[in-house]
């Protein structure tokens, strides 16, 4: 026949000085970071050579000094729209003159700064490239390490960000390319 279990004493719930000196503490380690919000715009910028649609995309590196490929994206400056920001972001860091074809979609995420929680939203374009050469020599905030035309089916493989992934997806599907 089995033992009966053995009843084991209750624990004590801590004090009420103890639970707050616990909070405290734990505020102490997670200090809660404010939040700004940031509204920047972008996209995908074309052109077609050979039958073949390419992207001017941007490397830059990560924390942990990896080269990533991105789209070229920036803030909106005061006074102008998400279509001027993203045709001059464009301009900026990958040497690229392109208008506007259409939207392609928004992204909104999350990151935390050294001092800060930033909320992201990111206008993203199609654009039709008309002239320029790709080059990083324009960036003025140098984010950008280099620049490359890369294929818009090679896009979700070669970007670093699945949301970027995403937008290169509805750009191909605008385009009829097969991702």
């Amino acid at each position: 026949m089995p033992t009966p279990p053995v009843p084991r004493p209750v624990p004590t719930p801590p004090s009420s000085a103890a639970l707050r000196q616990r909070r405290e503490s734990a505020a102490h380690r997670t200090p809660h970071l404010p939040v700004s919000n940031e509204t920047s715009a972008g996209g995908i910028a074309v052109r077609v050579e050979d039958g073949v649609a390419y992207a001017a995309c941007i490397g830059r590196r990560n924390r942990a000094g990896r080269l990533e490929w991105c789209l070229p994206k920036g803030h909106i400056e005061e006074g102008e729209t998400p279509e001027i920001a993203a045709v001059r972001e464009v301009a900026e860091e990958t040497g690229i003159d392109a208008d506007i074809i259409q939207p392609i979609g928004i992204i909104d995420y999350w990151f935390t700064g050294d001092d800060r929680r930033v909320h992201k939203v990111v206008h993203h374009y199609l654009l039709e490239a008309k002239g320029g050469i790709i080059t990083t020599d324009n960036d003025p905030d140098h984010e950008a390490e280099v620049a490359r035309w890369i294929a818009v089916a090679e896009l979700t493989r070669e970007l670093a960000y699945p949301n970027e992934r995403k937008m290169a997806q509805a750009a191909a599907r605008l385009l009829a390319i097969a991702p």
